[in-house]
């Protein structure tokens, strides 16, 4: 059959990890920041109304652009409120640029 390995042999000695990672203390405050000073949960919580935002900015690019910018903008500053910056930023000034082609340019063509 095969050389059978012995379970106590003095001449294999290998190391096994004992070692544990430092504990990393969580500290939160009031505002429900991490360790970090981040806001990750109240950010979570904008995310999907963040998205149907920026979603309704971009759709009024190309159908009712007074309806669905305003729309756009409306949710972009609840969605701000709520911790998801970047995406109620960006539906704001898409919705707000759909809003000012919609009245100023799109009239002469």
């Amino acid at each position: 059959m095969g050389a059978s390995v012995p379970i106590n042999s003095a001449a294999h000695r290998e190391e096994t990890a004992a070692e544990i990672a430092a504990p990393v203390p969580i500290i939160r405050d009031k505002n429900n920041q991490n360790a970090k000073g981040n806001r990750t949960e109240k950010a979570a919580g904008g995310t999907g109304l963040g998205t149907v935002a920026l979603v309704l900015s971009i759709l009024s690019l190309f159908v009712l652009p007074i309806l669905f910018g305003a729309a756009g903008i409306i949710l972009g500053f609840v969605v701000k409120r709520r911790g998801a910056e970047g995406l109620g930023a960006w539906a704001i000034g898409i919705g707000a640029v759909s809003i000012i082609i919609g009245i100023f340019i799109l009239p002469f063509f």
